[in-house]
């Protein structure tokens, strides 16, 4: 018990002594020893690195799981060591829906049929989503989340030590300072009157002095090069990352490539069932299937000839050139970036198309290197 009380008393001794210094420091009443300029460097990059890896996380975090709700859920489980319920994404929840519709309505009437042909698709769709969600925790998340909560906090640990030590440092050079001041004034009036002249005591105390110093410049310097160390593996942090940002994008590109493939699909089967888009009405059939071929299609050139086009009466607009477009047949219009033109849209055009105008000139445009003006 005894040696307890000993250590606390030491503990809080020394944590005084270093507050006492750093508020002087703040204040301008005593020096502060500065690091080397690669030493700041260093962290002034650490610090960087772990705040953005921090907010990428977490936004990575919202993306993978808009829900945050089932984010505190998560989290829970995982700081409890346990493994979450498997959770049913909303686009499977929508096609189970729509598929037990489809039972209701009947599955063999045209609305029944098509829900039941896309209900299944989102079900597809929810599990491809699963799956990428799987894939994007374990390939990208967990390393950011491990270097977070791992590295950076020895990082942490170890430079919170380092300013420890630089305190102690400072405070050593302060009580040197000190003692070689009283040393000077007391060998310039020595006191004889003493059994010990007290020039003598000071001298002592000045050699006390410096031994604490050379003992804190040596413990100060062992944990700079320690931090050092682990300072310049953030070089390897950024290449690690770099390789699961690789990897994460891969999951990313490998989970929209699957969703296209399935909404491609669904089309075709769409396009298969009777009376899919209409309901006792032949022309609306007609003009849903007209529309869907206009989708699943580039803009009907062959049907479509650009010389025969008339701009209609109404619904003509300027609009501003933003890059240079060079045609690509006869039938499109090359563009220079910054001049106006007069665009219209004509039906049986792809969404992605308008028709230009300059002058006689006159030829399909692309509605990406416009802005329309009001």
């Amino acid at each position: 018990m005894d040696f307890n009380v000993k250590k606390l008393a030491s503990g809080a001794g020394l944590f005084f002594t270093r507050a006492v210094q750093f508020t002087e420091e703040k204040l301008g009443q005593a020096e502060k020893t500065e690091l080397d300029a690669q030493l700041e460097n260093l962290m002034s990059r650490a610090d960087c690195t772990k705040h953005w890896t921090e907010r990428i996380y977490r936004q990575t975090e919202v993306l993978l799981q808009p829900n945050p709700s089932a984010r505190i859920e998560e989290f829970l489980y995982e700081k409890l060591d346990r493994k979450a319920p498997s959770r049913i994404t909303n686009a499977e929840l929508l096609g189970q829906y729509m598929q037990e519709a489809a039972k209701e309505f009947g599955p063999v009437t045209p609305y029944g049929s098509t829900l039941i042909e896309v209900g299944e698709c989102e079900r597809r769709l929810g599990a491809a989503e699963r799956e990428f969600l799987q894939t994007s925790a374990i390939s990208f998340l967990t390393p950011l989340r491990n270097f977070l909560e791992g590295d950076w906090k020895t990082i942490s640990k170890e430079r919170r030590l380092l300013e420890n030590l630089r305190l102690d440092l400072d405070a050593c050079k302060a009580r040197l300072k000190k003692a070689k001041v009283a040393e000077a004034k007391a060998a310039m009036a020595p006191d004889f009157q003493e059994t010990r002249p007290r020039n003598y005591v000071l001298s002592a105390s000045a050699s006390a002095a410096e031994h604490e110093l050379r003992v804190a410049q040596t413990e100060f310097d062992r944990q700079a090069e320690v931090t050092r160390l682990l300072l310049e593996g953030i070089g390897s942090t950024h290449v690690n990352h770099l390789r699961c940002l690789h990897e994460f994008v891969e999951a990313q590109a490998a989970y929209y490539k699957r969703c296209h493939l399935h909404m491609q699909e669904l089309q075709k089967e769409l396009g298969r069932l009777p009376n899919a888009f209409a309901l006792n009405s032949t022309h609306s059939m007609a003009t849903a299937v007209s529309a869907s071929e206009a989708i699943n299609s580039p803009v009907e050139t062959d049907t479509l000839k650009i010389e025969e086009v008339q701009a209609p009466a109404t619904g003509t607009r300027k609009a501003k050139v933003l890059y240079d477009y060079d045609a690509a047949d006869s039938s499109e219009l090359s563009l220079l970036a910054d001049e106006l033109i007069t665009v219209y849209t004509v039906p049986g055009m792809d969404s992605d198309w308008l028709v230009g105008e300059r002058g006689n000139l006159k030829g399909k445009v692309p509605v990406t290197y416009l802005e329309l003006l009001s």
